[in-house]
């Protein structure tokens, strides 16, 4: 299993009105990594045939992160199989190493050019193991 990560830091921007990181802000950068793993991986020629859709969203706060924090975000693709592929996500407090959120998502591989479900290819599948 690959394991992709990146950082970043809680800006002011990222802020609810409680002075932490706004649960839709959490949302985002999964979806942010997601897409950043899969355009790290996949070839010109599989960009150009094909894309994902997002199926379900389960997300799971286990602390709060605040202005200043240093985040790692890790990504990785659990299973695919079918049309269908799992991705988790965890966002970890760099200072104190605790993970502050957990998300599962569940996407749906497409055809670009005839907007429907497609069989996830061998050559897609080996990206992410």
């Amino acid at each position: 299993m690959q394991i992709f990560e990146k950082t970043t830091t809680v800006s002011k921007e990222d802020l609810d009105q409680l002075n932490h990181v706004n649960n839709v802000r959490y949302v985002q950068w999964v979806q942010d990594i997601a897409e950043q793993h899969w355009l790290q991986n996949a070839t010109e020629a599989i960009l150009n045939d094909f894309f994902w859709v997002l199926l379900a969203h389960h997300i799971e706060y286990k602390g709060q992160a605040v202005l200043g924090d240093l985040l790692k975000l890790k990504t990785f693709v659990s299973k695919s199989e079918g049309i269908t592929s799992i991705r988790h996500v965890e966002i970890f407090n760099i200072a104190t190493n605790k993970l502050i959120c957990t998300s599962e998502t569940k996407w749906c591989f497409m055809n670009r050019s005839t907007k429907k479900p497609t069989r996830i290819p061998e050559e897609v599948a080996i990206l992410f193991d």
